[in-house]
């Protein structure tokens, strides 16, 4: 049977405006677990308050910017079309003008306090750590993560990236586990090296520093699987570093708590050899 081009060019585009639903779909099914998405432009999907704050800030500064952009556009158009030679002949002698001196002094000024105010109270919001619910000290090692429960039976785990589960790079043998809807406070630390503790759909992103104990916070508001990363250079496998939180329940919590009082009691924690074959 033969087409006619019309009905080729009707046919191809069917196709393209497919493959562009299919990829979304798949960009947004991946956006619910809390990891990267092919061609993602924009933030991850916020899970906790700070990140709900620094989506509207990363947003508000994107139109900030686009009007400021297309306004000095304008102007220069305005100037290139109403007085290059052939439109103005004889140039103006004109060396001062008030009105505009002041409104390029004003205006700007006005324009950073605008910035200011939201960007000072998002700083406040994340340093400022609430009573927290649950604390959870995170210790980077070269390279893999360790977390102590210390209000909860004082338990110790390694977690290290797994190479039979997914999402690649990303998934991990055994994860962090919180509840929802509560606090956690998390204190990094590093054993070695400095690393940096990075939840990208939580908003954290804090240094583990060899000596000294940072701290933030987060309140997860919903339940499902995170992923981040180790986000500073800390040797040969830095991009085998993955950080993995699983949120779930109240209920769900305290029986975990429960079977890993038990479970990291009695195993011993996972040896780096055991990441190196992860790794691979």
């Amino acid at each position: 049977m033969t087409m006619s081009k019309g009905q080729i060019g009707r046919r191809l585009l069917g196709f393209a405006l497919l493959g562009a639903a299919l990829a979304l779909g798949g960009a947004a099914g991946a956006a619910e677990y809390g990891q990267p998405a092919a061609w993602e432009l924009g933030l991850q999907k916020s899970v906790t308050p700070v990140m709900d704050n620094i989506t509207w800030f990363h947003n508000f500064l994107v139109w900030l910017v686009t009007a400021i952009t297309v306004f000095v556009l304008i102007l220069l158009i305005i100037v290139m079309v109403k007085f290059n030679s052939k439109a103005n002949p004889v140039p103006s002698k004109t060396t001062h003008h008030t009105l505009i001196e002041v409104a390029w002094t004003i205006i700007p000024v006005l324009i950073l306090v605008g910035i200011a105010v939201p960007s000072f109270r998002l700083l406040f919001l994340q340093l400022d750590i609430p009573k927290a619910d649950l604390t959870i000290k995170a210790t980077g090692k070269q390279w893999y993560w360790s977390y102590a429960y210390p209000d909860n039976g004082k338990f110790e785990f390694d977690s290290l990236m797994s190479a039979d589960k997914g999402p690649r790079l990303l998934a991990v043998d055994n994860e962090m586990v919180v509840p929802v809807n509560k606090v956690v406070r998390v204190q990094t630390t590093a054993a070695d090296v400095i690393h940096a503790f990075a939840m990208p759909s939580f908003g954290v992103k804090i240094d583990a520093i060899p000596g000294r104990l940072n701290e933030t916070w987060f309140k997860a508001t919903r339940e499902g699987m995170f992923y981040g990363q180790c986000s500073e250079l800390c040797g040969k496998d830095h991009a085998f570093m993955p950080i993995a939180i699983r949120v779930v329940n109240d209920q769900e919590f305290a029986a975990w708590t429960e079977a890993a009082k038990k479970k990291y009691a009695t195993a011993p924690a996972n040896s780096y050899a055991s990441a190196g074959s992860a790794a691979q």
